[in-house]
């Protein structure tokens, strides 16, 4: 063979060697990279409502709590009962007689 074939086979022959098949798994999709951005932007929405929620039920606990211990040391000290009520109950009604 002539120098030059040869020479020139080899060059491929490393040329090739050196480079590998690129992943196509790598490579930049905007339709997946959108859908992705958009599926993100939901579940940042759907998190902080869920945090919004989960900070109003402990509020709402907490005032609650505050609000029978507040009630039980004042009707403690006081005297009265909680469950007092300044109107009177309302009397049961009358049952209406059937007429023949």
């Amino acid at each position: 063979m002539p120098e030059r074939l040869v020479r020139r086979l080899s060059n491929r022959h490393t040329h090739m060697e050196g480079t590998s098949m690129k992943n196509p798994w790598t490579k930049k999709n905007p339709l997946l990279s959108m859908w992705l951005s958009g599926a993100n932007a939901v579940a940042g929405s759907a998190r902080s409502r869920a945090n919004a929620a989960v900070k109003r039920q402990a509020t709402t606990t907490m005032n609650q709590g505050m609000k029978q211990v507040a009630d039980f040391w004042t009707d403690a000290l006081t005297g009265k009962t909680a469950g007092a009520t300044l109107t009177p109950p309302a009397k049961p009604r009358k049952k209406k007689r059937r007429t023949r």
